[in-house]
């Protein structure tokens, strides 16, 4: 399965590269709205990772993997994301200074840097659920990523911070609804991931019982 575990890799080491470059830039910058982009990647990277691994494992562990993926990454993302949001209406009482420019720089390049990870993805995806999973959550990434381009912008415009804190606000809230909708709406890939598991379980089963 080689095949699928390239692509998969390529794609886990663009989406480090956006999410070092966010993370970092969000931090210099004081822009909360990069920084929780960079957490929404931080949640593609530890799908990406477990799917990699999971298709260097043996067939009956892949399975598992995903679901104990799927579980932390959604639990995860939702607790970040909230105490995130009250960061950020905290930071509309009492602003906090945002250097405009580099969430430019760093939300243009995390979409271009998404984007990457769609194209890898796109061939695989058409054969694996769970590789469609991650491709279809990286192609909403590559939007999402230019929120933070846009606060930089508004901040530089109108010469106030507070609109990086309005914008990591919609940012979360996002985050936040999408994440729920995805967890009631797929429960029981979630939870009894037997549609999601990487093909390479089904392979694996297929070869058990010829």
């Amino acid at each position: 399965m080689s095949h699928r575990r390239k692509p998969l890799a390529i794609a886990l080491g663009l989406n480090s590269v956006v999410l070092a470059a966010e993370l970092a830039g969000g931090l210099f910058a004081g822009s909360l709205s990069l920084v929780l982009d960079a957490i929404h990647n931080l949640s593609d990277e530890v799908a990406l990772a477990f799917l990699v691994l999971a298709y260097s494992l043996r067939a009956g562990l892949s399975g598992r993997l995903v679901q104990s993926a799927n579980l932390i990454n959604s639990a995860g993302l939702l607790a970040i994301c909230a105490f995130l949001f009250w960061r950020a209406v905290e930071r509309l009482a009492a602003p906090v200074p945002v250097l405009g420019t580099v969430p430019i720089l760093a939300g243009v390049a995390g979409a271009v840097g998404n984007w990457g990870v769609v194209r890898v993805l796109r061939r695989p995806s058409a054969e694996d659920a769970a590789i469609r999973l991650a491709y279809v959550h990286n192609l909403g990434d590559t939007a999402l990523s230019l929120a933070p381009a846009a606060a930089g912008a508004l901040v530089i415009a109108a010469g106030t911070p507070v609109f990086d804190s309005i914008v990591a606000m919609g940012i979360a809230a996002f985050i936040l609804i999408a994440t729920a909708r995805s967890v009631a709406g797929s429960h029981r890939e979630l939870l009894w991931p037997a549609e999601v598991a990487c093909a390479h379980a089904d392979e694996g089963a297929r070869h058990s019982t010829a």
